[in-house]
């Protein structure tokens, strides 16, 4: 499977921006997805994940009430509408699928290539 985020940019603090993540394979069973960031010098953290079954979600405490992780299963892409967005939140945001091969049924995780959110104070 292959990951292809796509919507970041520069916008100002306060501003907003949608991020997407098209998948795209058909070996590989995905479990749940989720958007990472690295912040220039700092560690990857997590942002949020999304369960495919049942649809459940999770955030990072940073993020709560501003961001929304969202997914449509029939076009096999994820979205994260980011809202209030703040200086901190200039970072390479990454795309993550978890799941199954279908073919060796081992557990892989995928990354997306990454894309870039700069928010100006």
């Amino acid at each position: 499977v292959q990951l292809v985020e796509s919507g970041g940019g520069l916008v100002q603090a306060g501003g907003s921006l949608r991020l997407s993540c098209a998948a795209s394979g058909s070996t590989f069973s995905i479990n749940v997805m989720g958007w990472y960031r690295q912040a220039p010098g700092k560690q990857r953290e997590l942002v949020a994940t999304i369960r495919n079954s049942g649809g459940s979600t999770n955030y990072a405490d940073s993020v709560k009430g501003r961001f929304t992780i969202s997914r449509d299963n029939a076009k096999n892409t994820m979205y994260l509408q980011m809202n209030s967005l703040k200086p901190e939140g200039t970072a390479m945001y990454y795309c993550n699928a978890g799941g199954i091969n279908i073919h060796s049924s081992k557990y892989l995780e995928v990354w997306g290539q990454g894309t870039l959110v700069t928010v100006s104070s």
